[in-house]
C-alpha cells in the first residue's frame, strides 16, 4: 500500500539539490509538468541514458504558458525556475506533433496552475490515465474522442483525494504472454492486469498473428475506499502456446497502442511464419535506447533475419536461431525480450547488462525460474 499525503497545489517546497530521475522518461517529463504548475523551482537530471533523449518537446510548449525552463541542448538537465506574481501561468490551445501520454501528462499537470483552460490536441490516440485520475479527483476535464483532444479548466479548489486498487502492468505481462504463446506446452494466466485500451495494442496484435489469448474477469478496478472512485479496466489474461503465428504488419494507430511493447513483439515475430512488418514508429528511436538499432544489432548476432527501417523494422519469422553473447544496453525491455528470446534458441543464451531489468520488472527472472525456464548463472 502507498500512502500520499498532498499538500495542495501551493505548498511544495523547493529541493535543495537536483532531482535525480535516472533512466525514467516517464518520471523526468511529467515531473517537470508538476513543478511548473506548482510553481516549483528546481533542477531535474538523470542518468547518461536520459540525457540523451529528446525534451524539447515538454520544453517548448511548457515555455508557451510562461514556465521559465531550459533544457541543455534539449535534453537533461532541465532547470525550471520561479515565475514572480506579475507572470502567471497561461492555459493555451496546443497540437502536439507526436502521440504522447508523457508529453500530454506534463502539460495537463502543468495547466492545474494556469490562469485559464488548456487544450490539447494529438495526433493520435495516447494513454489516458492521466485525464481518468483528473477527472476523479474533481478536476473539470473534457474529452472530445473523435477530435482527439482534451480540454482541462484549472480547479478552483484543491483535488480530492483517491483511494483506488493499481492494476497489474500490461507492459511487463507482454513479456510472459509472449514466453507462453512461443514456448510449447505453455498456458498462464496473468490475474488482475490492466485493459485500458489505450494499452492493448500488443494483444490485438498478437491476435492477428493467431495468438491463442482469451481475456476472462472483465471488470473495471473497485475503488479501495469512498473517498473517490478512479476506475480502470481490468482482467485476467490466458496465453497458451500458439505453435501456427503468422507474420502481420503493424502501422498507424496501433504503433502508438503497443509503442513500450515492440522489443517483446519483435520476439513473437520471429516465431511467426513470413516477414513481420513495423512501419510509423520512428518513435521508438527516442526510448531508453534508439529500440530500433538496437534490437537489429542484437538479433542479427542470433542470426535472426531483422532489417532495419527508417520508421521501424521487418523479421522474417519461422527460422532457427543459435544463443550466444547479447547486452541489454542498458535497456529494460530489451533485457526481457532478449531473455525470452533464449527460451526459444538451440543453446543458452548469455546477456550481458541483464541487471538494467531490475529497474521495471525485479522479480522477472524468478517468475520465468518460478514458470520453468532455467538460469544457468547470475554472473
Amino acid at each position: 500500500t502507498l500512502t500520499v499525503e498532498g499538500c495542495g497545489l501551493n505548498q511544495w517546497k523547493i529541493p535543495n539539490e537536483p532531482l535525480d530521475c535516472r533512466n525514467s522518461g516517464t518520471t523526468l517529463r511529467t515531473l517537470a509538468g508538476a513543478l511548473v504548475g506548482t510553481n516549483t523551482p528546481a533542477v531535474l537530471d538523470g542518468s547518461p541514458g536520459l540525457r540523451r533523449r529528446p525534451m524539447g518537446r515538454i520544453v517548448d510548449p511548457l515555455r508557451q504558458m510562461g514556465a521559465l525552463i531550459d533544457a541543455a541542448d534539449g535534453a537533461a538537465p532541465l532547470r525550471i525556475g520561479k515565475r514572480s506574481g506579475r507572470n502567471p501561468l497561461a492555459g493555451i490551445d496546443y497540437h502536439l506533433p507526436v502521440a504522447s501520454a508523457q508529453v500530454k501528462t506534463a502539460l495537463l499537470l502543468a495547466a492545474l496552475g494556469a490562469d485559464s483552460a488548456t487544450t490539447l490536441t494529438e495526433p493520435g490516440p495516447s494513454r489516458d490515465h492521466t485525464e481518468r485520475m483528473l477527472a476523479q479527483m474533481g478536476v473539470d476535464i473534457a474529452i472530445d474522442a473523435q477530435a482527439r483532444s482534451v480540454r482541462l479548466m484549472p480547479p478552483s479548489g484543491p483535488l480530492k483525494p483517491l483511494q483506488f486498487t493499481i492494476p497489474g502492468d500490461i507492459s511487463s505481462a507482454a513479456f510472459l504472454i509472449v514466453a507462453a504463446l512461443i514456448t510449447p506446452g505453455s498456458e498462464i494466466t496473468l490475474r488482475g492486469v490492466g485493459l485500458n485500451p489505450t494499452r492493448t495494442g500488443l494483444l490485438d496484435a498478437l491476435r492477428a498473428m493467431g495468438a491463442k489469448i482469451d481475456i476472462t474477469h472483465a471488470h473495471s478496478t473497485p475503488a479501495a475506499g469512498q473517498v473517490s472512485r478512479f476506475t480502470e479496466p481490468v482482467g485476467d489474461i490466458i496465453a497458451s502456446y500458439s505453435p501456427d503465428l503468422h507474420a502481420i504488419e503493424i502501422s498507424g494507430e496501433r504503433v502508438v497502442r503497443m509503442i513500450d511493447e515492440f522489443p517483446i513483439f519483435a520476439v513473437a515475430a520471429t516465431h511467426a511464419e513470413g516477414t513481420t512488418i513495423v512501419g510509423d514508429a520512428e518513435e521508438l528511436r527516442h526510448k531508453e535506447t534508439d529500440r530500433i538499432h538496437t534490437l537489429a544489432e542484437e538479433f542479427n548476432k542470433l542470426g535472426i533475419p531483422i532489417q532495419e527501417r527508417e520508421d521501424g523494422f521487418s523479421i522474417r519469422g519461422g527460422q532457427l536461431y543459435h544463443g550466444t553473447s547479447v547486452s541489454a544496453r542498458g535497456d529494460h525491455r530489451l533485457g526481457m525480450a532478449l531473455a525470452v528470446l533464449g527460451l526459444g534458441a538451440e543453446e543458452a543464451l548469455t546477456i550481458h547488462g541483464a541487471e538494467i531489468i531490475n529497474e521495471s520488472f525485479p522479480s522477472f527472472f524468478s517468475k520465468l525460474e518460478s514458470l520453468g525456464a532455467q538460469r544457468i548463472s547470475d554472473d
